[in-house]
């Protein structure tokens, strides 16, 4: 894993992380960082699925894929947001 690679994929976790939170109605209690940090979780297994599935198949970009990672992004955002309101 190259620098590039890494630097790449916390950039689109950011995107797919504030996508995420935009999607998700209300007002979620949680950070930047916790938000990036579920955007790559969310993008890592949107990646992953879509490859499983064989729908990664373009050259460009990835519709189907970046939809899968956003949808994880909004379910991720909710559930960290609802463990984090739980505690306080």
């Amino acid at each position: 894993m190259t620098i590039a690679s890494i630097l790449g994929a916390i950039v689109i976790g950011a995107v797919v992380g504030a996508l995420g939170r935009l999607l998700l109605p209300g007002r979620q209690a949680i950070g930047v960082i916790l938000t990036v940090v579920v955007g790559i979780i969310a993008a890592l297994i949107g990646t992953a699925i879509a490859q499983t599935l064989g729908v990664t198949t373009t050259s460009g970009i990835d519709w189907i894929e970046l939809v899968m990672q956003v949808g994880l992004a909004v379910v991720g955002v909710g559930l960290v947001a609802g463990l984090k309101r739980s505690r306080v």
